[in-house]
């Protein structure tokens, strides 16, 4: 009987300190690449585009798009394009995710304007 409650015991203790660890862990999130952007931008129905190509459509028609500055607030308040708007967003898949519906409310409707975010 004592042999078992003390297993149990055991048993308890390792499951409590690995939970611990797994929970406080530091998790390094993974690098985006190139792929990665192109595949959640055709996830959602966003076209990419090359810094020359944005340029040109700028220069061409700065009202025909809408820029979206993802930065914090702050780094908006230090430099930023001509008529772009500012949505805060943290670097990570988990700030992506909890704002989507925010952003989506954000962008409207229509969402196939040319819509750059930067």
């Amino acid at each position: 009987m004592k042999k078992t409650s003390f297993l149990l015991t055991l048993l308890a203790v390792a499951v409590a300190v690995a939970s611990v660890w797994s929970i406080q862990r530091p998790a390094t999130p993974k690098q985006a690449t190139w792929d990665d952007v192109l595949a959640e931008a055709a996830r959602g129905g966003y076209t990419i585009l090359k810094t020359d190509e944005l340029i040109q459509k700028y220069r061409e028609n700065p009202s025909g798009l809408l820029l979206v500055d993802t930065r914090q607030e702050w780094e908006f308040r230090t430099g930023h394009m001509k008529g772009a708007v500012n949505f805060p967003m943290e670097p990570t898949g988990w700030a992506r995710w909890r704002k989507s519906e925010s952003l989506g409310k954000f962008l409207g409707p229509d969402k196939n304007r040319g819509i750059v975010f930067y």
